[in-house]
């Protein structure tokens, strides 16, 4: 038996299973419960029912293929809600891994904001202690003043 090596990809296998991407199903499912929850969607499905209510109360009834209480409908209506709350939920698990790598990427630059201003604040806090040490130039305008007051007064 060979050992797998690491830095080599493995060989696909063959597999009876159907392949997906799960990427490209999450993408659809988010389109989908996006779609869902719009005006647009209510409209369709306000129209799609009232239609369909009203065919099979109005129209012939050799053209009736579901009649009152219209069980069909109610098999339909029934089948989007079981597919809908699925999708709805990996649209919102798919959501909820962006918002958790959003917070972590913005605690990462929460931190490194926190250790700049720290840096920053060591920074500043030392400058004043430096310029305390320097003279200033009010304080040499100051001092060749009293001197110069100093060298007009007469000396006796």
């Amino acid at each position: 038996m060979t050992a797998e090596r690491l830095d080599q990809p493995r060989a696909l296998r063959r597999s009876l299973r159907p392949h997906y991407d799960p990427e490209a199903f999450g993408r659809l499912s988010e389109q989908i419960a996006r779609f869902l929850g719009t005006a647009r969607f209510l409209v369709y499905m306000t129209v799609f029912v009232a239609v369909w209510v009203s065919w099979n109360v109005l129209a012939p009834p050799n053209l009736k293929f579901d009649p009152y209480p219209f069980i069909f409908l109610t098999l339909m209506l029934s089948l989007q809600a079981s597919y809908a709350a699925p999708l709805i939920l990996l649209a919102q698990n798919r959501q909820d891994d962006r918002d958790r790598i959003q917070y972590e990427h913005d605690r990462e630059v929460a931190d490194r904001n926190q250790a700049e201003i720290e840096y920053l604040t060591r920074e500043i806090a030392g400058l004043r202690m430096a310029i305390n040490e320097v003279a200033t130039r009010d304080y040499l305008r100051a001092e060749l003043g009293r001197l110069l007051e100093e060298l007009k007064e007469p000396r006796h």
